[in-house]
């Protein structure tokens, strides 16, 4: 596990299924439909249950890099906030991957969520380069960190050593 604080707020990178973390908030890498099929969604969905998808039905669709949040059924968590991210290939994936993250930070701040984990968006079957991602999402995190009160902690669950470490080395960097 790896961390940074700002202002008594905290960022953490740890490994593992987001799906298992005991926070107020999880990310889904969502799609613009909001059906949870495979990936982060599919590991939600099972875990969770129907409700969620329900909840998501009423919401959906929303726009690439936009984010909604529902309740989180089953889960250890009370809330899930779906971002839409971007496909590799699109166009503008950085700016949406940047929104993704950004949005979802805000649904967080706006209901005093205490702490919030996010995967690494669009990495899946979207494609976009883990390295790139970590980079957009550590950055978004720490300028958002620095400036508001919620979430008081940031959890970037990374699933496999290998994102783990991208991840890691990208913290270093940013934070050396």
């Amino acid at each position: 596990m790896k961390e940074w604080s700002t202002q008594g707020r905290k960022m953490k990178l740890v490994e593992g299924n987001i799906v298992l973390l005991e926070v107020e908030a999880i990310v889904n890498a969502a799609n613009t439909n909001l059906i949870l099929g495979g990936g982060v969604a599919g590991a939600i969905r099972n875990a969770g249950g129907p409700s969620i998808q329900e909840e998501c039905n009423q919401i959906g669709p929303i726009n690439v890099g936009e984010a909604a949040m529902t309740g989180a059924g089953n889960l250890k968590a009370k809330y899930v906030i779906h971002a839409a991210g971007p496909v590799q290939g699109e166009g503008q994936e950085e700016e949406k991957l940047h929104n993704a993250t950004l949005n979802s930070l805000k649904i967080a701040e706006e209901n005093k969520i205490k702490d919030i984990a996010f995967p690494a968006i669009s990495t899946g079957i979207f494609g976009f380069p883990i390295q790139r991602c970590s980079e957009i999402m550590l950055r978004t995190a720490m300028e958002f960190l620095e400036i508001h009160e919620h979430p008081e902690e940031i959890i970037f669950c990374l699933y496999g050593q290998e994102a783990y470490s991208v991840f890691e080395k990208t913290l270093d960097k940013l934070t050396g």
